[in-house]
């Protein structure tokens, strides 16, 4: 059956200049994932990224073993949300918890709350409109598997990935952003898609983890 396997970006780099860099663990990780699929027999048909450099990132990594020859389609669709933007459209005129984008447990927390009133409208003027991005997530899946192929393999981000399971298992709006939480850095959650349908296989896998490399590789941010 046609799948679409989506992969949550490595760590990225939270509290720098640009976080859309991936951390030295981060590059680690891709690696390692691209290891784990090698030797899981997994050979994508097709290869799509969001557009963010962290996605790419962590494709170079994962095809280190891999291999792919065939370079990846670029979907902007499977963008991360603003959540910067986001969280300073919330806090505009407000008072803001300290360390907002350098303490995580402030950061989520407030990441958190802020998804939930975006998602109700009560955010003015946010980058983009949870509707939209909702609606360019799904099409991007339908653009991902366009073509026909049998496995194709998408790297995106936590949000997008968490608005897509959501989606698929018709969970109310307010799944996205207590899935996204969960979502571990390079797991991968499968989709089997008929024409018909799409249907959630696994969630959050994560093949390139063990008892050996939890303690270092275990990320979610």
């Amino acid at each position: 059956m046609p799948t679409l396997i989506l992969i949550r970006h490595a760590q990225a780099s939270f509290g720098a200049a640009d976080y859309d860099e991936l951390s030295a663990l981060g590059h680690e990780q891709s690696r390692a994932l691209g290891q784990a699929l090698k030797a899981l027999g997994i050979v994508p048909d097709a290869v799509c990224l969001g557009a963010q450099k962290r996605h790419r990132q962590t494709w170079e990594g994962i095809n280190q073993a891999l291999g792919h020859i065939v370079p990846p389609r670029i979907l902007p669709g499977f963008n991360e949300f603003d959540f910067s933007g986001l969280i300073e459209a919330r806090y505009a005129g407000r008072a803001r918890p300290d360390n907002l984008h350098t303490e995580r447990r402030a950061h989520f927390k407030a990441l958190r709350e802020t998804v939930l009133e975006w998602q109700q409208g009560e955010i003015s003027d946010p980058p983009e409109s949870y509707a939209a991005f909702a609606a360019r997530v799904r099409t991007a899946r339908t653009e991902a598997m366009s073509e026909g192929h049998e496995t194709v393999l998408v790297v995106s981000s936590g949000g997008a990935i968490g608005q897509t399971v959501g989606d698929v298992m018709g969970a109310p709006a307010d799944a996205m952003i207590r899935l996204q939480l969960q979502i571990k850095n390079c797991a991968m959650a499968r989709l089997i898609v008929t024409p018909r349908a799409e249907h959630l296989s696994t969630f959050n896998e994560t093949p390139h983890i063990t008892a050996a490399n939890e303690a270092r590789l275990l990320t979610y941010s």
